[in-house]
């Protein structure tokens, strides 16, 4: 939402400031530079890069739009289900999880997390972890490495796509020289014509570079950098996870496990000790003292 309301306001900021000097909005409107830019600025992207990162790129900037999912509200409901699951394995044993683990979608406990299912990175990252425990004979070091393998191979295939975004925004203020020197061309072509049809081509190749520049700072950069920040939030959710099964392998009971991944969340969505008390063992969070 955020992300909106930023596009329009630089959008709005500019075309404000420019109508208040007396310019003429029609002038900004022009098809052909707009055709140059765009398809230029697409076509380099196409040419660039592989099919699964122009749908991460897809994927990231649908996720921008919406928002971060990774506010306090889903690490609460991550660390009960956490707390849910390794209470089971602590009263049953691993065994009991077996086909928890294998089928996550048919969990009577993961079930209860939609969006914990449709996060099929955490979910394998969960998943996968507790099979190699429940299979045995792997050191809780050994156990640590694995997680921290696959958190690495996951964070680097989410920053390609934040890459060649980035990229592509590098690339449009020089896209719009590029707009800018064909409408010069034009112009040159109609030297000895009327004064305004010349100032007219003029302007029409200056919004090229106009528009190159604005989309490079004012709109793709801010959406990449963006979508750093969201490839980032995941990455601090799977490091949750990760304190949380390590804490556990290691032999620490539910609760403490529990808390060892509530210290590593990141501090402006860390739920207190208390609301993550209540969220897992539904029990009221204590009152507050009565002020003097």
């Amino acid at each position: 939402m955020f992300a909106i309301v930023g596009i329009l306001l630089v959008f709005g900021a500019v075309i404000g400031g420019f109508l208040m000097e007396k310019g003429h909005i029609e002038v900004l409107i022009q098809p052909a530079e707009l055709l140059i830019l765009g398809g230029a600025a697409i076509g380099t992207l196409l040419a660039a890069n592989p099919m699964h990162i122009l749908k991460g790129i897809l994927a990231g900037l649908k996720g921008v739009l919406g928002g971060s999912p990774f506010g306090k509200a889903r690490y609460l409901s991550t660390l009960k289900m956490m707390y849910q699951f390794l209470n089971k394995v602590r009263k049953e044993g691993l065994l009991s999880v077996e086909m928890d683990v294998e089928k996550p979608g048919e969990s009577a406990i993961f079930k209860n997390y939609p969006e914990f299912l449709k996060d099929h990175h955490a979910r394998d990252f969960v998943c996968d972890t507790l099979r190699m425990a429940i299979t045995g004979g792997v050191e809780p070091f050994d156990m640590d490495q694995m997680m921290e393998l696959d958190m690495e191979v996951h964070h680097h295939d989410a920053t390609q796509p934040i890459g060649a975004l980035s990229t592509v925004a590098d690339a449009l203020p020089g896209l719009g020289i590029v707009a800018a020197v064909l409408g010069v061309v034009i112009t040159m072509g109609a030297l000895g014509g009327p004064p305004e049809e010349i100032g007219h081509k003029v302007a029409a190749a200056l919004v090229g570079t106009f528009l190159g520049i604005l989309m490079c700072y004012g709109v793709v950069g801010p959406l990449s950098s963006n979508m750093a920040k969201t490839a980032e939030d995941h990455n601090s959710y799977l490091h949750v996870l990760r304190v949380l099964l390590l804490s556990f392998l290691k032999g620490s009971a539910p609760m403490i496990a529990i808390e060892m991944g509530r210290r590593a969340i990141p501090a402006h969505v860390r739920p207190s000790f208390d609301e993550m008390e209540k969220g897992c063992k539904n029990q009221p969070a204590a009152a507050e003292p009565a002020a003097a």
